[in-house]
């Protein structure tokens, strides 16, 4: 059925067509209801130093819900202005956590977030491992993870057996798996999209590092949704020097098949299908530097669709080729070890001039 409906929209829409960068950027944003917010009312809400960082706990507030809270790490003792990465944490149906999954404030990780670390990060907080090579890193909580997560309401009464062995965070995020699809339903309700209050959130973080004047050349990475909200920052922020996009690139095309049921709603802006593939958006910010790693035994993506991917993101930096570098990396889907030092040695290059 969903093939033969695929063809009519193709033949009735015009699907996947190829604007131009820019022209494609500011259409997906119009379409997908990017908010205008600001990192308002910014509080230092405590400091530290360890492990050969001083970290900040920083909060502000987005104009609606609970404060944000974010990390900011440096090298200890660094001067600046420093090149900064905004590190976005990624989705792994884990909302409880947010910025901790890949930053260490000064409690360290939870057994939830080691296990989570271990089996996607390399065992590392990459955001930790990034400002000890001389960036100024921050992670930040966003709209439904972390600190910006809706309560759980839990049924009155005492917990059944069932639950008993879970922890807080493991029942939280068993609820959550459960209502993403309620919440793009009541942001679509309000004329925007889980795409668009999420890529409303991550511009502002990045508006406000660029703000500090410790702070130089702004860039972003992410694994994963974390991926995915790179690529939406470097297609919304003419000012993001340099994005690392990590195991989140496929064509559309080729996921219809298999693949939709397993990815977050904040994949599939709307609309973005009339205006082009997941690969043009990606795309949209050449000629400004951009590294695609495909994760090439990712269960999550077709090879095809990374492979094609690839193509149509080189076909849209055939005028500036050496600002789009590809790692075809022979994992499952993750941001392990040696794909973080190359993201890293990349990003150097890139915002350390």
């Amino acid at each position: 059925m969903f093939a033969e409906l695929a063809g009519l929209a193709q033949a009735q829409l015009g699907l996947y067509p190829s604007l131009p960068g820019p022209e494609l950027a500011a259409a997906a944003r119009e379409a997908v209801g990017v908010l205008d917010l600001e990192a308002a009312g910014v509080r230092v809400e405590r400091t530290w130093s360890a492990d050969g960082l001083d970290g900040e706990e920083l909060s502000w507030s987005v104009g609606f819900g609970p404060r944000t809270h974010a990390y900011l790490l440096k090298p200890a003792g660094a001067g600046g202005p420093l090149p900064g990465v905004v590190a976005l944490h990624c989705h792994a149906g884990m909302k409880w956590a947010g910025k901790e999954k890949i930053a260490d404030g000064p409690e360290g990780p939870s057994p939830e977030v080691r296990r989570l670390r271990d089996e996607i990060y390399g065992g590392r907080a990459f955001a930790g491992e990034l400002a000890r090579r001389g960036f100024a890193v921050l992670a930040h909580d966003v709209f439904v993870w972390g600190s910006r997560r809706f309560p759980l309401e839990l049924p009155d009464g005492p917990l059944s057996e069932a639950d008993r062995p879970l922890s807080e965070a493991d029942r939280y995020d068993q609820a959550a798996k459960e209502h993403e699809h309620v919440v793009a339903k009541q942001c679509a309700a309000l004329g925007t999209s889980f795409t668009g209050v999420v890529a409303g959130e991550d511009l502002a973080a990045a508006a406000y590092l660029r703000s500090r004047p410790d702070v130089g050349l702004v860039g972003c990475a992410g694994l994963s949704g974390g991926g995915a909200r790179a690529a939406l920052l470097g297609a919304f922020d003419p000012e993001m020097s340099a994005v690392v996009v990590t195991a989140m690139t496929s064509t559309f095309r080729e996921m219809l098949a298999a693949h939709v049921p397993l990815h977050t709603w904040m994949f599939w802006p709307p609309g973005l299908p009339r205006l082009g593939d997941w690969p043009d958006l990606v795309a949209a910010r050449a000629p400004r530097p951009l590294m695609v790693q495909y994760a090439m035994r990712d269960r999550l993506f077709p090879e095809d669709g990374m492979r094609r991917a690839h193509t149509i993101i080189g076909d849209r930096y055939a005028q500036a080729p050496e600002a789009y570098e590809a790692v075809f990396a022979d994992v499952p889907h993750s941001f392990d070890v040696p794909m973080q030092e190359r993201a890293f040695d990349w990003l150097g290059a890139h915002l350390k001039g």
